[in-house]
Protein backbone atom coordinates (compact mmCIF):
# COMPACT_ATOMS: atom_id res chain seq x y z
CA UNK A 1 0.00 0.00 0.00
CA UNK A 2 3.18 2.29 0.14
CA UNK A 3 2.81 5.49 -2.12
CA UNK A 4 -1.26 5.06 -2.54
CA UNK A 5 -1.72 7.18 -0.04
CA UNK A 6 0.46 9.70 -1.57
CA UNK A 7 -1.41 9.01 -4.73
CA UNK A 8 -4.97 9.21 -3.48
CA UNK A 9 -3.04 13.03 -1.96
CA UNK A 10 -2.84 13.90 -5.54
CA UNK A 11 -5.66 12.76 -6.94
CA UNK A 12 -7.90 14.57 -4.13
CA UNK A 13 -5.84 17.88 -5.16
CA UNK A 14 -6.05 17.64 -9.04
CA UNK A 15 -10.11 16.93 -8.28
CA UNK A 16 -10.23 20.16 -6.48
CA UNK A 17 -8.06 22.22 -8.90
CA UNK A 18 -10.94 20.98 -11.59
CA UNK A 19 -9.33 17.71 -13.49
CA UNK A 20 -12.07 16.28 -14.71
CA UNK A 21 -10.74 13.11 -15.32
CA UNK A 22 -9.04 12.87 -11.83
CA UNK A 23 -12.70 11.31 -10.04
CA UNK A 24 -12.39 8.95 -12.32
CA UNK A 25 -8.78 7.77 -11.24
CA UNK A 26 -10.03 7.92 -7.65
CA UNK A 27 -11.93 4.73 -7.23
CA UNK A 28 -9.74 2.38 -7.91
CA UNK A 29 -7.03 3.56 -5.42
CA UNK A 30 -9.70 3.85 -2.32
CA UNK A 31 -11.60 1.05 -3.40
CA UNK A 32 -9.60 -1.86 -1.56
CA UNK A 33 -9.35 0.40 1.13
CA UNK A 34 -12.82 1.54 1.59
CA UNK A 35 -13.75 -2.49 1.20
CA UNK A 36 -11.43 -3.57 3.68
CA UNK A 37 -13.06 -0.99 5.93
CA UNK A 38 -16.99 -1.89 4.93
CA UNK A 39 -15.87 -5.77 5.61
CA UNK A 40 -14.48 -5.13 8.81
CA UNK A 41 -17.90 -3.61 9.78
CA UNK A 42 -19.96 -5.79 8.40
CA UNK A 43 -17.64 -8.82 10.07
CA UNK A 44 -19.52 -7.18 13.59
CA UNK A 45 -22.66 -7.78 12.03
CA UNK A 46 -24.64 -11.38 11.53
CA UNK A 47 -23.89 -14.08 9.35
CA UNK A 48 -27.30 -15.20 9.03
CA UNK A 49 -28.03 -11.52 7.12
CA UNK A 50 -25.57 -9.12 5.85
CA UNK A 51 -24.90 -6.09 3.83
CA UNK A 52 -22.26 -6.99 1.60
CA UNK A 53 -18.95 -5.17 2.19
CA UNK A 54 -19.12 -4.20 -1.78
CA UNK A 55 -22.35 -3.11 -1.64
CA UNK A 56 -22.15 -0.55 0.85
CA UNK A 57 -18.96 0.81 -0.86
CA UNK A 58 -20.88 1.05 -4.20
CA UNK A 59 -24.27 2.60 -2.37
CA UNK A 60 -21.53 4.89 -0.16
CA UNK A 61 -19.10 5.72 -3.50
CA UNK A 62 -22.57 7.21 -5.49
CA UNK A 63 -23.36 9.26 -2.06
CA UNK A 64 -20.03 11.15 -2.03
CA UNK A 65 -20.79 11.84 -5.83
CA UNK A 66 -19.52 9.11 -8.00
CA UNK A 67 -17.17 10.18 -10.78
CA UNK A 68 -18.35 14.01 -10.03
CA UNK A 69 -16.64 14.17 -6.85
CA UNK A 70 -16.50 17.10 -4.69
CA UNK A 71 -13.56 18.67 -3.87
CA UNK A 72 -12.15 17.41 -1.13
CA UNK A 73 -9.26 19.53 1.64
CA UNK A 74 -7.18 16.28 2.07
CA UNK A 75 -7.21 12.02 2.39
CA UNK A 76 -8.48 12.58 5.90
CA UNK A 77 -11.71 15.10 4.59
CA UNK A 78 -12.32 11.89 2.09
CA UNK A 79 -12.47 9.04 4.25
CA UNK A 80 -14.60 11.22 6.99
CA UNK A 81 -17.14 11.91 4.57
CA UNK A 82 -17.27 8.10 3.39
CA UNK A 83 -17.50 7.21 6.96
CA UNK A 84 -20.41 8.91 7.09
CA UNK A 85 -21.68 8.03 4.12
CA UNK A 86 -21.68 4.37 5.15
CA UNK A 87 -22.85 5.37 8.71
CA UNK A 88 -26.10 6.90 6.77
CA UNK A 89 -26.81 3.81 4.88
CA UNK A 90 -26.31 1.78 7.78
CA UNK A 91 -29.22 4.28 9.95
CA UNK A 92 -31.53 4.17 7.02
CA UNK A 93 -31.76 0.35 6.70
CA UNK A 94 -32.57 -0.09 10.42
CA UNK A 95 -34.67 2.63 10.48
CA UNK A 96 -36.60 0.94 7.29
CA UNK A 97 -36.54 -2.38 8.84
CA UNK A 98 -37.61 -1.20 12.19
CA UNK A 99 -40.81 0.25 10.57
CA UNK A 100 -41.51 -2.92 8.87
CA UNK A 101 -41.26 -4.90 11.69
CA UNK A 102 -43.18 -2.35 13.61
CA UNK A 103 -46.07 -2.61 11.09
CA UNK A 104 -45.48 0.41 9.15
CA UNK A 105 -46.84 -0.93 6.09
CA UNK A 106 -45.52 -2.65 3.22
CA UNK A 107 -42.73 -1.19 2.31
CA UNK A 108 -42.10 -1.05 -1.74
CA UNK A 109 -39.30 -3.53 -2.74
CA UNK A 110 -35.84 -1.39 -3.97
CA UNK A 111 -34.44 -3.32 -6.93
CA UNK A 112 -30.90 -2.77 -5.17
CA UNK A 113 -31.88 -4.75 -2.14
CA UNK A 114 -32.86 -7.97 -3.70
CA UNK A 115 -29.23 -9.49 -3.74
CA UNK A 116 -28.24 -7.28 -0.81
CA UNK A 117 -29.58 -8.64 2.86
CA UNK A 118 -29.38 -6.26 5.79
CA UNK A 119 -27.39 -5.92 8.72
CA UNK A 120 -28.79 -7.86 11.44
CA UNK A 121 -26.94 -5.77 14.13
CA UNK A 122 -29.28 -4.89 16.46
CA UNK A 123 -31.27 -2.24 14.78
CA UNK A 124 -32.64 -0.59 17.90
CA UNK A 125 -28.80 -0.34 18.80
CA UNK A 126 -27.28 1.13 15.88
CA UNK A 127 -29.96 3.51 15.90
CA UNK A 128 -29.55 4.60 19.33
CA UNK A 129 -25.42 4.90 18.43
CA UNK A 130 -26.66 6.88 16.14
CA UNK A 131 -28.86 9.35 18.06
CA UNK A 132 -26.25 9.36 20.46
CA UNK A 133 -23.59 10.46 18.38
CA UNK A 134 -25.83 13.45 17.00
CA UNK A 135 -25.89 14.77 20.32
CA UNK A 136 -22.41 14.18 21.14
CA UNK A 137 -21.18 15.88 17.41
CA UNK A 138 -22.92 19.10 18.76
CA UNK A 139 -20.89 19.19 22.09
CA UNK A 140 -17.52 17.51 20.41
CA UNK A 141 -17.61 17.45 16.77
CA UNK A 142 -13.87 16.49 16.52
CA UNK A 143 -14.45 13.36 18.84
CA UNK A 144 -17.59 12.20 16.90
CA UNK A 145 -15.56 11.96 13.49
CA UNK A 146 -13.43 9.82 15.12
CA UNK A 147 -15.91 7.60 16.43
CA UNK A 148 -17.61 7.27 13.18
CA UNK A 149 -14.33 6.38 11.73
CA UNK A 150 -13.96 3.73 14.32
CA UNK A 151 -17.52 2.56 14.86
CA UNK A 152 -18.83 2.94 11.62
CA UNK A 153 -16.39 2.11 9.42
CA UNK A 154 -14.25 0.35 11.48
CA UNK A 155 -11.08 2.38 11.08
CA UNK A 156 -8.38 0.90 13.42
CA UNK A 157 -6.90 3.62 15.94
CA UNK A 158 -3.45 4.68 12.95
CA UNK A 159 -5.87 4.64 9.96
CA UNK A 160 -8.48 7.06 12.41
CA UNK A 161 -5.69 9.39 13.81
CA UNK A 162 -3.55 9.52 10.28
CA UNK A 163 -7.63 10.87 8.65
CA UNK A 164 -7.82 13.23 11.51
CA UNK A 165 -4.48 14.28 11.82
CA UNK A 166 -3.57 13.39 15.35
CA UNK A 167 -1.52 11.43 16.98
CA UNK A 168 -2.40 7.99 17.51
CA UNK A 169 -2.71 8.55 21.04
CA UNK A 170 -4.86 10.93 21.19
CA UNK A 171 -7.03 8.84 19.06
CA UNK A 172 -7.32 6.22 21.94
CA UNK A 173 -7.68 9.32 24.81
CA UNK A 174 -10.65 10.85 22.66
CA UNK A 175 -11.95 7.21 22.33
CA UNK A 176 -12.05 6.36 25.72
CA UNK A 177 -13.57 9.74 26.63
CA UNK A 178 -16.17 9.24 23.68
CA UNK A 179 -17.04 5.66 24.94
CA UNK A 180 -17.87 6.61 27.93
CA UNK A 181 -19.89 9.60 26.90
CA UNK A 182 -21.89 7.58 24.39
CA UNK A 183 -22.68 4.70 27.16
CA UNK A 184 -24.05 6.67 29.39
CA UNK A 185 -26.31 8.92 26.75
CA UNK A 186 -27.17 5.38 25.73
CA UNK A 187 -28.09 3.98 28.57
CA UNK A 188 -30.52 7.02 29.08
CA UNK A 189 -31.61 6.65 25.27
CA UNK A 190 -32.53 3.30 25.44
CA UNK A 191 -35.56 1.65 26.76
CA UNK A 192 -35.27 0.07 30.11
Amino acid sequence: MSGVPEQVTQILEAVGAGDAQAAEKLLPLVYEELRRLAAHKMARESPVQTLQATALVHEAWLRLGADAQPSWKNRGHFFAAAAEAMRWILVERARRRLAAKRGGGVVPLDVEEIDVASPIEDDDKLLHVNEALEKFALLDPRKAELVKLRYFVGMTFEEAAEALGIAVPTAKLWWSYARAWLGTEIRGIAPH
